[in-house]
């Protein structure tokens, strides 16, 4: 597997707020935010911070999430499939360019494996 970036994703009640505080606090900036959503980066930090909303009406449940950007994400589908991984959302493809899976270990923790993929007709 070859691993070209990671982030962490917290799920949580108050984007904004959890924004301001990485960002007031921990020297993070905004590289994207939208409704529901934000991502936090540093020039020397090894992993983003992914906000995103969580609970009735949220993107996700609450917990923690894991991501790892991967190249040939199928491939490492395909091998952790075979490994008998607990893979816990199957790869698919989002309409922002995204191919992605999960896994959760023993403990719950999700993990997250993604490729940005060309847009159509790039």
């Amino acid at each position: 597997m070859n691993i070209i970036a990671s982030a962490v994703t917290l799920n949580v009640d108050d984007v904004a707020a959890s924004s301001n505080f990485f960002t007031g606090h921990l020297g993070f900036h905004e590289a994207e935010a939208g409704d529901g959503y934000a991502r936090l980066v540093r020039p020397d930090a090894t992993a983003d911070i992914e906000l995103l909303l969580r609970g009735p009406g949220g993107l996700l449940p609450a917990g923690v999430v894991v991501t790892f950007t991967v190249t040939d994400v199928a491939t490492e589908h395909d091998r952790l499939v075979r490994e008998g991984a607990a893979v816990s959302m199957p790869l698919r493809e989002e309409p922002w360019a995204e191919r992605l899976f999960e896994l959760t270990d023993p403990n719950g923790i999700v993990i997250r494996l993604v490729e940005w993929t060309p847009p159509a007709g790039a």
